[in-house]
């Protein structure tokens, strides 16, 4: 059957009029504000934007046409699931009573009304490579690469940490001086103290406000709070995150544990799940915010992922539930260098296989060639051979069509990482019923993840490893060298991926039309 499938599937593309675009579709004009904030749904052709054709396809393909509600796991840090672009697209479970305290539905996850939460009331968390050097020394290459790692790691955030203290410094220095706890850039430009310490500061704040425009300041609190949680929580030998949930994260089979409360006001841990959950189903055309790529969906929020690498049980667990409670197709926005139980995570892989489940992964921000360098989760034990044909793997496209196209941050690799989506600059939504622009490989998996759900909601008796094939077969190729990684290395763009393509939603629904039809007129394929 496996073979006829495959057989299908590569006629079906003949089928399909191949998209393969040059450098001439370079768009010479800025993105308008419009413009960026859908450019992942726009079309190459018409728009010199590297999207999806989205739009195109809901124009040209899907007017009229019946879908089938698909539920769409989404395993991150906790979803707002009272965001008003989002209440209505979050996935209720039937059969468990809200708030009676009883495991109605018998699932050992008592009133999972909307998902689960395996952190419970845990947030911050160390690295993977911190959790491995507080065990005892073991002698093996792993724990000597954890330890090297370690140290590089620590020495760049004690080093960013005194270039966060120098900006903090400056920017005190102009409010201060301005006496304003707000600023914008004109009131930058307009300080004319002769005091060397208010005009080193104006320099510094201007240097970064020209930089990063308006919001400037959020950035930099940003990224003084990414830069002090890791060295007071991620790299920190003393922290202990897991106290917190009472689990043992080394036993597997202690699989009830964490709570129902897959967001809370009280904790701030769900900004980039709501995010991820935005891209995938914000509700398309109610004026509010962006637009989500599905439009007949569920998202099903397991909050697994803390600030600090996962535990591999934690996701394990979670595939399996997303897998048990009705997702067709599952989002993974997370990764890590080291996996001590990756088995767990490749039996809950295989696992949803077995059940006919679509797992979209994020391929990392480390911009690194991960068929070389270690990077999981992993659908491969091998780097060469795949366990199961349910996994796609995502690398990032920044918006400028040409060879700058593969953001810098993004990993990259011919047999590791299938196919590139959007992934710079997204808006989406965020908690407190705010939206907001972010990137990361994070952002490029459920923008492939929502058009894998389109095609399963309007075609819903491919299977998943059909809807795998048809997104990188039907994407659109870019014959030409791309930069890749911080370090200026170009590639041709066929050996960043294994398709060498980018995701184009328009051709994947035609193919999956093409597809079924064909299926209907000889069922043995």
């Amino acid at each position: 059957m496996k073979i006829f499938q495959f057989l299908l599937l590569s006629l079906v593309s003949l089928t399909i009029t191949a998209q393969t675009a040059d450098k001439s579709l370079t768009k010479k004009a800025p993105l308008t504000e419009q413009q960026l904030q859908r450019w992942s749904h726009l079309d190459l052709a018409k728009d010199s934007i590297p999207g999806m054709s989205v739009d195109k396809a809901y124009t040209e393909l899907l007017k009229g046409k019946k879908s089938t509600k698909v539920i769409v796991g989404v395993i991150d840090s906790g979803v707002d699931i009272n965001h008003d672009d989002l209440k209505s697209v979050i996935w209720t479970n039937k059969k468990e009573i809200a708030g009676n305290g009883i495991d109605d539905d018998k699932n050992g996850y008592v009133d999972d009304v909307h998902g689960w939460n395996f952190l419970g009331e845990s947030n911050n968390e160390n690295l993977e490579l911190v959790r491995m050097l507080k065990k005892p020394d073991d002698g093996s290459d792993a724990y000597k690469a954890a330890a090297a790692d370690y140290e590089k790691k620590n020495q760049k955030m004690l080093k960013n940490k005194f270039q966060v203290d120098f900006i903090m410094a400056a920017d005190r220095n102009v409010r201060e001086y301005l006496n304003k706890e707000n600023y914008t850039l004109e009131d930058l430009k307009g300080i004319t103290s002769s005091d060397k310490k208010i005009y080193q500061s104006k320099m510094v704040m201007l240097s970064i406000a020209e930089e990063a425009g308006e919001g400037f300041r959020d950035d930099i609190n940003d990224y003084k709070e990414q830069v002090y949680d890791q060295l007071n929580y991620n790299l920190n030998k003393e922290f202990d995150g897991r106290k917190e949930v009472g689990d043992n994260p080394e036993d597997i089979t202690n699989k009830i544990y964490g709570n129902n409360v897959v967001y809370s006001k009280d904790r701030k841990d769900s900004f980039h799940g709501t995010h991820v959950a935005g891209i995938i189903a914000q509700v398309r055309n109610n004026n509010l915010g962006g637009d989500g790529i599905a439009d007949n969906v569920e998202i099903l929020p397991v909050r697994a992922v803390p600030n600090g690498d996962e535990y591999d049980k934690d996701i394990a667990l979670a595939i399996r539930y997303a897998v048990d409670n009705g997702a067709k197709v599952i989002n993974g926005s997370f990764g890590k260098d080291y996996s001590p139980q990756k088995e767990w995570v490749w039996d809950a892989i295989k696992y949803a296989e077995s059940k006919d489940v679509l797992i979209v992964f994020a391929a990392g921000n480390d911009g690194k060639n991960i068929d070389v360098e270690p990077s999981f989760p992993a659908d491969t034990k091998d780097k060469k051979t795949e366990i199961a044909k349910n996994v796609l793997t995502i690398g990032a496209l920044d918006n400028q069509y040409g060879e700058n196209m593969v953001a810098d941050f993004s990993n990259y690799g011919q047999k590791n990482v299938d196919i590139f989506a959007p992934g710079m600059k997204i808006y989406a939504t965020v908690a407190d019923n705010k939206f907001k622009y972010e990137q990361g490989t994070s952002m490029a998996s459920p923008n492939a993840a929502g058009v894998a759900a389109l095609i399963r909601s309007y075609y819903p008796s491919l299977k998943a490893a059909q809807v795998k094939q048809i997104i990188m077969q039907s994407g659109t190729a870019v014959p030409f060298d791309v930069v890749v990684g911080d370090t200026a290395e170009k590639m041709p763009f066929s050996k960043t991926c294994v398709s060498g393509k980018i995701v184009n939603a328009y051709n994947a629904l035609k193919m999956a039309e093409t597809m079924v039809k064909k299926t209907k007129k000889n069922p043995k394929l």
